[in-house]
Formats: structure tokens, sequence, C-alpha cells
């Protein structure tokens, strides 16, 4: 009889670990998410529909949040994120426009 508790414990292990690494995947998925709507705001700026700037303040802003990151093979992920994610936001008609 004790054998059979013995397999029951080690199960119980098993399943604990496989609902932390699912845990850590979804966490990172959440971040790639949140870079890429982060990186694709603009701050366009225009005087009198003739001069316009246009200003990647989320790629700033995500930039200064992937320097902070601890793994340094994430960063490169998140690097390619937001820089894909900043193209994809210039042409998108979505941001902030500032009209003076």
């Amino acid at each position: 009889m004790p054998k059979q508790t013995k397999k029951s414990n080690t199960t119980t292990k098993r399943s604990v670990n496989n609902s932390q690494g699912s845990s850590a995947d979804s966490v990172f998925f959440l971040k790639l998410v949140l870079f890429m709507v982060l990186g694709s705001m603009w701050v366009k700026v225009t005087h009198q529909d003739t001069l316009g700037l246009p200003i990647p303040i989320g790629l700033i802003i995500g930039l200064m949040f992937t320097t902070h990151e601890h793994f340094q093979i994430d960063r490169k992920i998140e690097f390619a994120v937001l820089l894909v994610a900043m193209l994809v936001g210039y042409f998108a008609p979505f941001g902030l426009y500032i009209a003076f």
C-alpha cells in the first residue's frame, strides 16, 4: 500500500510543475500583446495641415520598459515586436493627433 501513495505524490508534483510552466507562457504572451499595442502608438503633430511630425511615443516608452527586462533573450524578441508594431502603427489611422 505505501507504494500507491508514493505514486500519487509524484503525480501531484508533476501536475504542479506543468501549471507553473503554462502560467509563465501566458505571462510572456501577455507581455508581447502589450508591447504590440504600446509600440503602435504614435503622436502626430501637424501645423495648419502643412507640416506633419510623427513621433513614435509608444516605441520610446516600450524601449524604456524593455531595457529593464530581466532576461536578455526576451529583450531581443520584445525589441522585434516593438519595431514591427511601430511600422504597423505608422500606417494605421490610430494614435494621438495634435493640430495647432
